[in-house]
């Protein structure tokens, strides 16, 4: 029986290995390193749709079934900021410690701590887009605690817990996170 090709739009090796990890071996996760160079600009202004816009623009290039994700901090106090500007809150060519310094300059004073990491992956097979959506809810501290993980990690505490995502190990991370939630959900969808 031939594994079912499916292309993920992704440069990070680490979520292609996790993907593959999930779906098993009846599936084969293509992604940018399999085909010539192309990208879709990210213009919607919620997940769903830069998820929605990407998963389609990759179905044109590359006629697979193909899946996105976007994903993101929204914090209560902040009128649910960063959300979709996540990756870029602090500018267009910010990095993680600019963003997680103007969240922390932001949340001074403010007594609701309340935060959930959210990602949204967007299914796209040529005839039917599917969402699927994982939520993990927490605080925000007042400092960065950590090394691992990536992006806002360091300053988020998921509810249960009293350690950062940036001080778990990535298995114990990945169990709960928001992007393990939503591709367990999609794997469901696909291996049903």
């Amino acid at each position: 029986m031939s594994k079912q090709q499916i292309f993920f739009g992704t440069n990070n090796a680490n979520k292609l290995v996790e993907i593959q990890h999930i779906l098993g071996e009846n599936f084969e996760i293509l992604s940018y390193k399999d085909f010539p160079p192309f990208d879709v600009a990210e213009t919607e202004t919620t997940m769903q749709g830069n998820a929605a816009l990407k998963a389609k623009g990759f179905y044109d290039f590359t006629q697979l079934p193909c899946f996105s994700d976007d994903s993101g901090l929204e914090v209560s106090a902040l009128n649910g900021e960063p959300g979709v500007y996540s990756a870029r809150y602090a500018g267009e060519s910010s990095n993680a410690a600019a963003n997680m310094a103007k969240l922390l300059q932001n949340m001074e004073g403010k007594s609701n701590r309340n935060a959930q990491f959210r990602t949204v992956i967007a299914y796209f097979d040529g005839k039917e887009m599917k969402f699927f959506e994982g939520i993990v809810k927490g605080k925000i501290i007042v400092e960065g605690i950590g090394t691992g993980g990536f992006g806002y990690d360091p300053i988020f505490v998921p509810d249960g817990y009293e350690k950062t995502f940036a001080q778990m190990e990535s298995g114990e991370k990945h169990a709960i996170s928001h992007r393990g939630i939503a591709v367990r959900a999609f794997a469901d969808y696909l291996l049903r």
